[in-house]
């Protein structure tokens, strides 16, 4: 149970410093980034289970967080961001 917590927390804080990277924005607040990895990765398996995708491994669930806080980010920008 702690190891699986603990895993989600790295991804999580992963996924959200990456995405803000690849989108552009800033990337030096460490919560930000959990709090958007986290919702990436929800976003992202998802999408993966829409498509037929799932990851089986920590690098898959990194490039699944990721291309969801993408996603995510790009419709928070979009359409919730005035």
């Amino acid at each position: 149970m702690l190891w699986w917590l603990l895993c989600t927390i790295l991804v999580g804080c992963a996924a959200g410093f990456l995405a803000s990277k690849i989108m552009g924005l800033d990337s030096s607040n460490w919560v930000q980034n959990l709090v958007i990895g986290l919702v990436g990765s929800f976003v992202g398996g998802l999408i993966g289970w829409v498509i037929g995708l799932r990851a089986t491994n920590l690098i898959g669930s990194v490039i699944i967080s990721v291309i969801g806080a993408c996603a995510a980010l790009w419709a928070y920008n979009k359409y919730l961001k005035k």
